[in-house]
């Protein structure tokens, strides 16, 4: 599917629960009991008729779908919840490849991104606010190149290596652990704060 038919379909879901949606395409938030935490991406790329799947191209060939969750601050002001998972970092692929041919890349030079408003418990309904069409700029390119140099600098050395990589590293993209719990050795890149306000624009200005 072309990006912009997938924008125009997302468009169309404005208004309505995502759990409604994700109901109607056998997606649910919780799973044997237990939080399905990738529930909405997988209820939007089910919707847009992408089968569930791990692959680690861009899910839709020539871009890729992401979901963040939006929250509402007391005053009514729409903030970003949480940073964004892009990919898991791994360490013999980052070091062998500069950020040219990364996976890193891959994901973020086309994407499709919708933000999503969420309660304070993940069964309360989600709706989507904006959908962003974001194309990587040349100055952004740069920028998260010096990031991921430095995620590979670390990697690549052999007083540090890849158990070194912590979340202060990195301005537009940061590397973290993924997983559950603090002892989770795995590591992924995230979107900072600061590039989703890039990716977005103002949350809080009014769409047509």
């Amino acid at each position: 599917m072309e990006r912009q038919e997938a924008i125009r379909r997302l468009q169309l879901l404005k208004g309505e629960d995502l759990h409604k949606v994700g109901e109607r395409h056998g997606i649910y938030a919780t799973v044997n009991g237990k939080q399905n935490k990738g529930w909405a991406g997988q209820v939007c790329e089910r919707y847009l008729g992408l089968p569930l799947n791990s692959a680690r191209s861009p899910n839709f060939g020539s871009w890729e779908l992401k979901v963040v969750p939006l929250k509402y601050l007391k005053n009514g002001a729409l903030v970003f919840k949480e940073t964004m998972a892009i990919c898991m970092i791994d360490a013999v692929n980052v070091a062998q490849k500069n950020f040219y041919e990364s996976h890193l890349l891959q994901k973020l030079a086309k994407m499709v991104v919708v933000a999503r408003t969420v309660g304070k418990h993940y069964s309360e309904s989600s709706y989507i606010v904006k959908v962003a069409d974001y194309v990587l700029s040349e100055e952004t390119y740069e920028r998260i190149e010096r990031d991921y140099d430095e995620v590979r600098s670390v990697i690549c050395d052999p007083k540090r290596g890849f158990d070194c990589l912590a979340g202060n590293m990195g301005v537009l993209v940061q590397p973290r652990t993924k997983g559950p719990g603090h002892g989770s050795k795995s590591r992924a890149f995230y979107a900072r704060k600061e590039l989703l306000k890039e990716i977005f624009g103002d949350l809080n200005e009014r769409l047509n």
